[in-house]
């Protein structure tokens, strides 16, 4: 039986001087499960992503991402499983203003030999992050060598998404990724972040406030649900 992507037991996390934000006896992400996690701002979803990713540390409790117990590793071995196995579409994109649309793509491949391996069956890490743009309908290439401050902030968010499917990473973790798009484009987005990882056998954690979107996914949970400390925390 192969083991849950992502499994937390027991975890809880307050910032410094609050109240805690999350307390979670237990939750899981079944490999190649695409789970949609609601809740309201403040409610302590991004907190939970950065756990997950091994941005943040728990005070309390285990959280293992591919098997592996990331309160145990060191922070340098946290940052090496996180560059091979996760692709983060996060809240604010953090792409590289500097570089071009092709070059924050490829990113993930400087920092990964196995994700830039896994390239190499679609001709290396810039035809497969090419192919990933024309699929989320950035076709045009002289878009894709442009820099990215150029982009309107919808496109920012598909070169980000592209950036986190690079690679093949084991899992896909989505932070409110189709904020700035429009509903048409939004249903289609998600359509295809789905496509990529069911391709590459990815399981994907979608966060997002808009219940709407639900439907879309394997499963959806409510993180009030798994939170005994739901309504306390003041971060989002």
């Amino acid at each position: 039986m192969t083991a849950p992507t992502v499994s937390l037991s027991d975890l809880r996390f307050a910032w410094p001087g609050q109240a805690p934000l999350l307390e979670i006896e237990s939750f899981e992400l079944a490999h190649k499960e695409r789970l949609f996690l609601r809740g309201p701002s403040g409610s302590g979803k991004s907190t939970l992503l950065g756990l997950i990713a091994g941005v943040l540390e728990a005070q309390h409790g285990e959280i293992r991402v591919m098997d592996q117990d990331m309160a145990q590793l060191s922070g340098s071995r946290r940052d090496q499983v996180r560059a091979d196995h996760l692709g983060v579409i996060f809240q604010m994109f953090n792409l590289v203003p500097y570089l071009s649309v092709v070059q924050n793509v490829v990113l993930p491949c400087r920092f990964s030999k196995r994700r830039l391996k896994n390239t190499q069956k679609n001709g290396g890490a810039e035809a497969e992050a090419k192919r990933l743009l024309e699929r989320l309908g950035l076709d045009d290439r002289a878009l894709q060598e442009r820099n990215v401050t150029e982009l309107s902030v919808g496109q920012q968010q598909r070169v980000a998404a592209a950036r986190a499917l690079i690679g093949h990473p084991s899992l896909v973790i989505a932070d409110e990724p189709s904020s700035a798009l429009d509903s048409d484009i939004r249903d289609r987005f998600i359509e295809l972040l789905s496509e990529e990882a069911n391709r590459t056998g990815a399981a994907l954690l979608f966060v997002s406030h808009d219940s709407s979107l639900a439907p879309l996914f394997d499963r959806a949970l409510d993180l009030a649900e798994i939170n005994k400390s739901a309504g306390l925390g003041q971060a989002a």
